[in-house]
């Protein structure tokens, strides 16, 4: 397996490259289990929110940062969208959106509980990676159906069109990629160029 050598905030991390769908391959980051990670990056992105009244972010690799996020700013708790109906919900809202990383339609999902909660709320968007802007529309989409007020969206890495998006809070630039037929993987960096790639054989 081939590994792309990664590093933020001083962390060194090897990112085995995963083959997606026809050329389309990713270095794969997965923070839900990274608890180093997660303690660097957290006060980084905490610094540069505005007031925020919550945090919410869908399930699941985001998680994590929101928990972090949300016990250094001294909250009780954050809101997570949910990627499958639960039978607690009541008056969910939902929206469907497709994935760069499964390659599936998802539907999430906010219980009605929650969107009473956060209904007239400033609240900041919390995700690992931002990339098509899929995941970050569908949660934006839920929490303004609520009735909150989106005033940040923050994850730690950014890819494709995402990168130099002024509205979008991260730390470093991430990239997908384009296997080679040498075994060398290319870095993509427009959406045109990644949907290329998952047609290729």
């Amino acid at each position: 397996m081939k590994y792309f050598d990664f590093e933020l905030l001083g962390i060194k991390r090897k990112l085995p490259f995963v083959r997606v769908k026809g050329r389309l391959s990713l270095a794969s980051f997965v923070v839900i289990s990274d608890t180093e990670l997660v303690q660097a990056a957290a006060p980084e992105l905490v610094k540069r929110l505005p007031e925020v009244d919550l945090l919410m972010t869908a399930e699941a690799k985001g998680i994590i940062l929101a928990y972090e996020m949300s016990r250094l700013m001294g909250m009780k708790d954050f809101i997570v969208a949910r990627k499958s109906y639960k039978p607690y919900m009541q008056n969910a809202l939902s929206h469907t959106l497709n994935s760069v990383t499964t390659q599936k339609q998802q539907t999430l999902w906010l219980d009605g509980h929650d969107a009473k909660r956060i209904k007239g709320k400033r609240i900041a968007l919390i995700d690992d990676v931002f990339a098509t802007g899929e995941s970050l529309a569908a949660i934006e989409a839920l929490a303004t159906a609520a009735g909150a007020k989106v005033v940040a969206r923050a994850a730690i890495l950014a890819e494709l069109e995402s990168v130099g998006r002024p509205d979008l809070i991260y730390l470093k630039e991430h990239f997908v990629f384009r296997a080679n037929d040498d075994g060398t993987f290319t870095p993509i960096k427009t959406l045109k160029d990644m949907e290329a790639a998952k047609n290729e054989d």
